[in-house]
């Protein structure tokens, strides 16, 4: 069973990020996952807060909600910039995303 596998059968919780240095501003992730993507002024992609709030912080995570998962790992895939990373919040390893096993 791969770490993929594992996270969603395990009922993981899982965060994901954006790296806003290899974001390219193509907004694919708004596109897939609007609840959770946004694009900012500077042209970047962030992620959203439960408010609805963009966390522009370095590094900074927004729960992935379970109805949306599949929206959000097809933009981690989709992601020309390779900047979208998804990981387990018990262990943080990455699910999906460039650093994925």
């Amino acid at each position: 069973m791969s770490v993929q596998q594992e996270a969603v059968a395990g009922g993981s919780e899982l965060e994901v990020w954006i790296d806003q240095d290899l974001c390219t501003g193509d907004g694919i992730c708004a596109q897939y996952a609007p609840e959770v993507f946004e694009l900012d002024i500077d042209g970047l992609a962030y992620v959203k807060g439960a408010d609805d709030e963009l966390l522009q912080a370095p590094g900074a995570t927004t729960p992935v909600p379970l109805p949306l998962l599949t929206d959000v790992v097809d933009s981690a895939k989709e992601c020309p910039g390779d900047c979208i990373h998804v990981r387990r919040v018990s262990d943080r390893v990455e699910v999906y995303g460039p650093d994925a096993e």
